[in-house]
């Protein structure tokens, strides 16, 4: 997945609208004139309700079916600039989840799509224009992303494990790149098996649920430690309610942690344990550790790596919390995993699936957060923003992070329905998702020299 995924623009989100009452509506909503004569049954709604004759059968229609699923306290009409056309505002007489199916299915014929909305104590239904069918997807962009990926990948590798002359001199590069070419190949199609995991976990999710969704795209970057950028997404409509949000969100880092574990496991098994330099070369380097990958290392090698020459008369734990959260002291002289190229890449699956956790924004993330709690947690945004400003003293890569979530981070995934609630058993699956999260971050992925 991505590090990105593109979603539905805020377009989606709704608008301010005034009473139809005093108003002429134009071409944006409804002309102004007389009501049909049944809207005076509801002396609340409105007063000197204005409708043109020409709108006043499809208007008719709208609130009759709109009065099917909710009792209508109050109504408005969108502006002219506005793309919405009527919102009802009132209590909804039967379960969300089966009025917004009734609701979409009635209003569909007429080119229209409900959302549903909270406002306080009531429920909003808000009427717009449906969008126009998005085009047939050409997946011949998605190919060659893709192609030249597993080759920008493969030169990342090619890059990582030269142990060659610097030179241009092809003929003397060639036979060097050759002896470990293996190696690089194997660490592309593990990472790219990862990557297509992950995107695709999202993309059939989406299918699943009929949201309309594209193929991944996948980003290379040869001058990186990985070759890659990861993948993304992109929704093409909001998804119906926060159950198919979470579906979607949360299938990816899933699917992608299914295939991370067992090539990590594999790469570890490849590789061995070296000591460690009591002086650093230019360039050396330590990945950061996660609890799952510190559980993973422990599992296959029977230790918790990189193991240090000495304590420093400190108690093993509190040394372990502190070079756990700060990668502080360095292990000088003691032990480590010299990381096999396909443990590289499911270390980089672990990466990728705690970056996408973040509880913010457009994140896979952000997307459960926000399933399970609705706006209630307002609060996390400044506190993982704080945190990443503190934690870029130690890793200057989350004030990367930390300036993207700054700049995109209010932005979300809004459902059509926005009234139906996760089910116990997705309840349970969104605070696995969250434990996830906390088994696989590293507060300091990367230690350079």
């Amino acid at each position: 997945m991505p590090v990105f995924k593109g979603v539905v623009e805020s377009r989606w989100a709704p608008r301010s609208s005034k009473s139809v009452a005093g108003r002429n509506a134009s071409r944006g909503g409804f002309d102004s004139h007389s009501l049909p004569p049944f809207i005076f049954l509801f002396p609340p709604l409105m007063s000197q309700p204005e409708i043109s004759e020409e709108i006043q059968p499809r208007t008719e229609i709208l609130v009759t079916i709109v009065k099917e699923f909710l009792t209508i306290d109050h109504l408005t009409l969108g502006k002219t600039q506005d793309d919405h056309l009527i919102e009802f505002e009132g209590l909804l007489n039967q379960p969300s989840l089966e009025a917004y199916d009734f609701a979409a299915g009635a209003l569909h014929p007429h080119g229209i799509t409900p959302f549903f909305r909270i406002s306080g104590t009531r429920h909003k239904v808000i009427l717009k224009k449906s969008l126009p069918q998005p085009p047939a997807q050409k997946i011949r962009v998605n190919l060659i992303l893709f192609l030249i990926t597993f080759i920008s990948i493969i030169f990342s590798g090619i890059f990582t494990t030269y142990t060659g002359p610097e030179t241009l001199d092809f003929s003397i590069i060639w036979p060097h790149v050759r002896v470990n070419l293996g190696q690089s190949i194997a660490f592309a199609v593990s990472l790219l098996s990862i990557l297509t995991a992950h995107e695709f976990g999202h993309y059939f999710a989406a299918r699943i649920h009929n949201t309309k969704v594209t193929l991944p795209f996948f980003i290379p970057f040869p001058i990186s430690p990985f070759g890659t950028m990861g993948a993304f997404i992109r929704l093409l409509e909001p998804p119906k309610n926060k159950r198919i949000l979470l579906d979607i969100g949360l299938a990816g880092p899933i699917a992608g942690l299914v295939i991370t574990i067992p090539i990590l496991i594999y790469g570890l098994t490849l590789s061995t344990i070296t000591p460690i330099p009591s002086v650093f070369p230019d360039g050396f380097m330590f990945e950061g550790n996660s609890i799952l990958y510190l559980s993973l290392k422990y599992l296959v090698h029977g230790s918790l790596l990189p193991e240090p020459f000495s304590f420093q008369g400190i108690h093993p734990v509190i040394y372990w919390i502190r070079y756990f959260f700060t990668g502080l002291p360095l292990p000088r002289g003691g032990t480590d995993v010299m990381i096999h190229p396909v443990a590289w890449a499911g270390w980089a699956g672990l990466l990728i699936t705690s970056l996408n956790l973040l509880p913010a924004g457009q994140l896979d993330g952000g997307h459960l957060l926000y399933s399970l709690f609705g706006d209630k947690l307002k609060w996390v945004r400044p506190v993982i923003l704080g945190t990443m400003v503190i934690l870029g003293f130690l890793w200057s890569g989350w004030w990367l992070w930390a300036f993207l979530i700054l700049l995109l981070g209010r932005i979300r995934a809004e459902p059509l329905d926005e009234i139906t609630e996760l089910d116990p058993v997705r309840k349970i699956f969104a605070r696995i998702g969250l434990i996830i999260f906390f088994l696989v971050f590293s507060p300091v992925p990367l230690i350079v020299i």
